[in-house]
C-alpha cells in the first residue's frame, strides 16, 4: 500500500536551501505560487501571517513554484502531522478542520498507509479517487492549495461559507498566487481579490461546486419538526467541533447564540467549560448576562475589563489584521481581539468556539422589516454569501492574529443548508421576538428563559455603549467638517460618510493601498427597507431596538 509523507526534504535555489522551518513556545497559514522569482521576498511576505501558525513552518518546491506552510497543531500534534503533504508529485497545504474526517480515512485505508493523526493527510488520497469533485465531498472548513505533479499546476478551493481566509492575485509575470491572507500578497501583486467561496480554481478556470442556498423547494415540515431538526443539527455541529487534541475555549457574550453554544458543549462533554467575556469598564452590557449564563452552566468563566486606552491603542493594528475598512466589521473587532489577545497571553486554550453565522441565517434586528418573505430569504441568501468579508472574516482575522484556531458551529453545512430550506414565512418575525425558531427549539433546561429570550444586543453594543461612543468621539478631532469633505472625496469607491468611516479608511489604505475592492461595501441595514435608511450600521439606530442591550 501506498504511504502518505509529509515533505522532510530541501527546497533548492540556485545556491540557496531551504529548509525553511521554525519552532515558538507553542488555524495555520499557507501560500502557494505558480512560478517562484524571488523568494526572500515571498518568505518575508509570507512571514507576516506567523501568527496562524507559530508551531512550526516549511516550504517545498513544486514544479515552477513554491508550497509555503506555518502550522498551529491542533489535530495530530506529532511532527507527522507537518505541511505539506506528498503523494507520487502531488502536494498539498491546508488550513482547515476536516469534520468526521476518520471515517473517510478508514474507508481510504484500503489503498493507502497513513502516518499521522491529521486530518489533513485525508486530501492527497481523496484527490487521487475523486479528483475535483472530493471538495463537494468535504464537511469541512477549508482553504487549501494543491499541486498536481501530473498536470505540474496549481488547484485551490475554499469552504461554502468562506469560513477560512484565501485571497489570489496575479504576479507581474501573469503567474498566479495564493495566500491565506491580503497582507501576505501586499508587494507581491497589483491588484487582490478574495478567493470566492464555495469554488475552487483548476486549469486556469474558477468553479462554482455548491450552494448552500439552492433548493428545488422550501421543507414542508411544521413549526415543531422544524424545531427539532434546528436543535438536532445544531447539536451535532457543536459536537463535531469538539474534537481537538489542543485546548478549548468558549467565548460567550450572554447573547443567545454564544450562550448555545456553551450549553450544548457542555451538556455534551459533561464537564466545565472555559468561557471567556469582555466589556468596557463602565457600562458593559453583556458581562452581567454572561456571568448568568456561566453560573447556570457552571463554567471556568473569566472576564476580560478593556478601557478607551486599550481601544484606541489597538486601533491601527486591528485594521491592519482585520484588511478591512468596513465600520461594523472594525468596531465588533476591538472587543473581539482583546479578548483573544487576553486568552492567547493569559491562558493555554488554542481553540475557541464562537457564536458567529446564525444572525446571517434567522436574522438581524433589521430584518424585522423585511416587508415579504421573499425579500427575508434573499436577504439571507445575500448575507451568507458576503459573510466572509464581514463576520466571518472579523473572528477569523481575531483570534488567528493570536495563534487560536475559530470553530463556527452555526456555519455547520448540514445545519445551514436546512436553516436556509426553511420556508422565509417561518423564520420571519411574526412572533413578538426575533430568531423565534432557535429559540424554541432549545426551550427546556438548555439556557436560563430570561437568556433564551433575551432581545438581540449587536457585539459592538454589547461591549459597551462607550465604545462605539469613544471610537466616534476620536474620529471627530482627526479632522475639520471642510477637511473631511475634501479627503473623503479622494475614495470614489465606498467613499467615506462619516468622520468615523474616513478615519478607517485612511489606516486602511496604509496597510493594503488601492485594495479597497476586497471589501464589497460597508455592512449596512438594507435600506430599501422601510425604517432601515439609516446612516450608521448599528441596531441602536432601528426604531424596533427596543429592550435590545439593556
Amino acid at each position: 500500500m501506498a504511504a502518505i509523507r509529509p515533505n522532510y526534504f530541501y527546497l533548492i535555489l540556485g545556491d540557496l536551501a531551504a529548509y525553511y522551518i521554525r519552532r515558538c513556545f507553542f488555524m495555520c497559514s499557507i501560500m502557494g505560487l505558480e512560478k517562484l522569482q524571488d523568494f526572500e521576498k515571498v518568505m518575508a511576505c509570507f512571514e507576516r501571517t506567523i501568527s496562524r501558525g507559530p508551531d512550526m513552518s516549511r516550504t517545498l518546491a513544486v514544479g515552477d513554484g513554491i508550497l509555503c506552510f506555518h502550522r498551529l497543531a491542533i489535530m495530530g500534534l506529532e511532527e507527522s502531522g507537518m505541511q505539506p503533504f506528498t503523494y507520487e508529485g502531488d502536494a498539498v497545504v491546508c488550513n482547515g478542520e476536516l469534520y468526521g474526517f476518520r471515517a473517510m480515512k478508514k474507508k481510504l485505508s484500503e489503498k493507502y498507509t497513513f502516518i499521522s493523526e491529521s486530518d489533513c493527510e485525508i486530501i492527497l488520497p481523496m484527490y487521487q479517487e475523486y479528483g475535483l469533485d472530493m471538495f463537494k465531498m468535504l464537511d469541512a472548513e477549508f482553504a487549501m492549495i494543491l499541486y498536481d505533479g501530473k498536470k505540474h499546476s496549481l488547484v485551490a478551493a475554499r469552504d461554502p461559507i468562506g469560513i477560512r481566509p484565501l485571497f489570489y492575485g496575479y504576479c507581474a509575470d501573469g503567474s498566479i498566487i495564493f495566500a491565506s491572507e491580503a497582507k501576505n500578497l501586499v508587494g507581491l501583486c497589483k491588484e487582490i481579490i478574495p478567493f470566492p467561496p464555495a469554488h475552487y480554481y483548476a486549469d486556469g478556470e474558477f468553479v462554482r461546486y455548491t450552494d448552500l442556498t439552492a433548493g428545488d423547494a422550501y421543507s414542508s415540515d411544521d413549526l415543531e419538526e422544524t424545531c427539532t431538526k434546528i436543535r438536532e443539527l445544531l447539536v451535532k455541529g457543536i459536537e463535531k467541533r469538539l474534537d481537538a487534541d489542543a485546548p478549548l475555549g468558549f467565548l460567550l457574550s450572554g447573547g443567545l447564540d454564544s450562550s448555545l453554544v456553551c450549553s450544548v458543549a457542555a451538556k455534551i462533554l459533561k464537564k466545565p467549560i472555559r468561557t471567556f467575556a469582555i466589556g468596557m469598564a463602565k457600562d458593559a452590557i453583556d458581562l452581567r448576562y454572561a456571568k448568568e449564563v456561566a453560573e447556570y452552566l457552571d463554567s471556568d468563566h473569566t472576564e476580560v475589563i478593556i478601557s478607551r486606552e486599550d481601544v484606541l491603542e489597538a486601533l491601527d493594528f486591528v485594521i491592519y489584521t482585520l484588511g478591512t475598512y468596513d465600520i461594523t466589521t472594525i468596531r465588533a473587532s476591538m472587543g473581539m481581539y482583546l479578548i483573544c489577545k487576553a486568552i492567547h497571553e493569559k491562558t493555554d486554550i488554542r481553540v475557541l468556539m464562537t457564536g458567529e453565522i446564525s444572525d446571517e441565517i434567522f436574522g438581524y434586528k433589521y430584518t424585522d422589516f423585511a416587508p415579504t418573505p421573499e425579500a427575508f430569504q434573499a436577504e439571507a441568501k445575500k448575507r451568507l454569501e458576503e459573510l466572509y468579508m464581514y463576520d466571518v472574516l472579523r473572528a477569523d482575522r481575531c483570534i488567528s492574529a493570536n495563534s487560536l484556531e475559530a470553530r463556527v458551529p452555526f456555519g455547520d453545512l448540514d445545519f445551514v443548508r436546512y436553516v436556509m430550506s426553511i420556508n422565509p414565512a417561518m423564520k420571519q418575525n411574526t412572533y413578538g421576538i426575533g430568531k423565534y425558531l432557535l429559540r424554541h427549539a432549545f426551550e427546556g433546561d438548555w439556557l436560563p428563559h430570561s437568556i433564551l429570550y433575551r432581545e438581540k444586543a449587536a457585539f459592538s453594543d454589547a461591549v459597551g455603549h462607550s465604545m462605539v461612543d469613544d471610537l466616534k468621539e476620536y474620529a471627530e478631532t482627526i479632522c475639520t467638517d471642510e477637511e473631511f469633505n475634501a479627503r473623503r472625496k479622494k475614495f470614489t469607491f465606498a467613499t467615506p460618510f462619516t468622520k468615523e468611516s474616513l478615519m478607517y479608511r485612511e489606516i486602511f489604505e496604509k496597510h493594503y493601498p488601492g485594495q479597497a475592492k476586497m471589501i464589497k461595501d460597508f455592512w449596512m441595514p438594507n435600506k430599501a427597507w422601510e425604517g432601515c435608511n439609516v446612516n450608521d450600521p448599528s441596531a441602536r439606530v432601528l426604531s424596533n431596538y427596543g429592550a435590545s442591550g439593556k
